[in-house]
């Protein structure tokens, strides 16, 4: 007879049919130790579904298309970590900063992370005179958008005068459709045409972002010069960091990477960063500046376009910290977009606090 112990988890599931499938590939790796249940985050019995199957700890796949869901998801996480003491992964606090640009720059500014100064403005005197005055270029930032989407250098005074304008009158929505600069798109249009349900749902997902206005604040942030941003990922104690290359002015969202050797310097940041406020499941995004590195963005979750995070003089691997050296392992650590990693954390975690 087995008594093998079986971890109970739940899938948070978003809005989206699709979203959550990696979570479902890393757990179909541990049926043995696992007994996992994918319940809808979204449905109006989404509380009845946890506490039928009293999860041991949750697995986030929060929403990163609209204010409306990303709202809902972490009201939702936020009673289940504060009221119902259940463990969540990533973390609760790792959740708050994802595709919130406005409470990211606030928890920053408090916390004294080192980043780009941002300015949010609730009233639209105040924003204009900031405006008239401030140095340009500036960068106005849509609250909730991925890979660059809803970012827009302001170069002019006048175009920095009309973005507050349209900001507190018809809003601010983010581009949407396919990405011509991604490359790839002959092959990116077949593979939506030979699967009809991710067709529908990338339409549907470009619909729902083109409604999404953003009305009756700003975000503006000072314009860092750069020629690429680091990307610098977490997940446990497997450290990765490569470069994002600009195009045009941006480097978020153009799939431009530069592999090599990261600094260790830089990596010592995003050791020190993440030691501090607890996170073991983020990518941080950074500009060089002044021999020293500025925060542009934390996430919690996020896109990989290549199977790998890092590549070191040609060998896929990762960073881990020994003793307080650096090592370098190769290996294949970043498949299924880092959430193989992912649970392989959580379940260890686990098994410490049950043993």
């Amino acid at each position: 007879m087995n008594t093998t112990h079986k971890f109970k988890l739940a899938i948070l599931k978003n809005e989206d049919p699709f979203d959550h499938q990696a979570w479902i590939m890393a757990c179909e790796a541990y049926q043995n130790e696992l007994d996992f249940r994918v319940i809808e985050l979204t449905s109006h019995n989404w509380l009845e579904q946890i506490r039928e199957h009293l999860p041991d700890a949750c697995l986030l796949k929060p929403s990163g298309r609209t204010e409306l869901y990303r709202e809902l998801y972490q009201e939702r996480v936020e009673i289940l970590v504060q009221d119902l003491g259940l463990t969540v992964f990533p973390s609760l606090d790792e959740l708050r900063i994802y595709e919130n640009k406005k409470y990211f720059a606030y928890w920053a500014m408090a916390r004294g992370v080192p980043h780009p100064p941002t300015s949010i403005f609730y009233d639209l005197k105040a924003a204009l005179a900031f405006a008239e005055s401030a140095v340009i270029p500036l960068v106005g930032k849509k609250n909730i958008g991925a890979s660059g989407n809803g970012v827009r250098i302001l170069k002019e005074r006048h175009a920095l005068i009309e973005y507050v304008k349209h900001a507190f009158g018809p809003g601010i929505v983010s581009r949407t459709g396919p990405k011509l600069e991604k490359g790839r798109i002959l092959a990116r249009i077949w593979n939506k045409l030979t699967h009809p349900h991710e067709l529908a749902n990338k339409l549907r997902a470009y619909q729902a972002i083109a409604a999404d206005r953003q009305k009756g604040f700003i975000i503006l942030q000072d314009f860092v010069p750069h020629e690429y941003e680091w990307r610098a990922v977490r997940i446990g104690d497997s450290f990765f960091a490569h470069k994002k290359l600009k195009t045009g002015d941006k480097a978020s969202g153009t799939l431009l990477k530069d592999y090599g050797n990261p600094p260790l310097e830089l990596l010592d940041f995003v050791y020190d960063l993440t030691e501090t406020h607890g996170f073991h499941s983020v990518a941080v995004d950074l500009f060089e500046h002044r021999s020293s590195y500025l925060v542009n963005e934390i996430q919690c979750i996020f896109g990989q376009s290549d199977s790998y995070q890092m590549m070191v003089d040609g060998r896929i691997g990762r960073y881990v910290r020994k003793n307080g050296i650096w090592v370098f392992e190769e290996g294949d650590f970043a498949i299924n977009a880092c959430y193989d990693l992912r649970l392989e954390y959580l379940l260890g975690q686990l098994r410490n606090r049950g043993s």
